[in-house]
């Protein structure tokens, strides 16, 4: 199945089309970042106004992925495995909040640099996480 078919049915996605690029750029494996064309800030999270300058002048940059964690949060529930939470400032200078994968929880650390991956939802919806750029256990 193209990854695309479900983000074109996806009630959430179609809910917010000023989303519409941003998840099927994630479907592709594609990590996006609203820019306002006037001041070339990078914001997160997206909205028609620029945070910065209060003008409608916003486009989608492929940002770079690359990161690293700022704070953090390690969930335990009895009922299933730990997973971290994560704020993550990305090399354009925004953060945004994700989940980190790959690794170990208790071997997450602020600063520890990260790189976006794709994970798919129960829903069929891809989204970003970020994943240890180095081995960390």
């Amino acid at each position: 199945m193209n990854p695309l078919d479900s983000t074109h049915s996806d009630p959430y996605v179609q809910a917010f089309p000023e989303l519409v690029q941003f998840w099927e750029a994630s479907a592709q494996g594609r990590f996006l970042l609203p820019r306002c064309r006037s001041c070339e800030h990078c914001h997160w999270h997206p909205r028609a106004i620029c945070p910065f300058c209060g003008l409608m002048d916003i486009d989608w940059i492929e940002a770079t992925g690359n990161g690293e964690v700022y704070s953090f949060s390690i969930i335990r529930r009895r009922d299933q495995a730990a997973y971290v939470l994560a704020y993550i400032e990305v090399e354009e200078g925004v953060q945004l909040m994700s989940n980190i994968v790959g690794c170990d929880p208790d071997r997450v650390h602020i600063g520890m640099p990260v790189k976006v991956a794709f994970t798919v939802t129960e829903d069929g919806r891809w989204v970003p996480v970020f994943g240890p750029t180095s081995p960390v256990g």
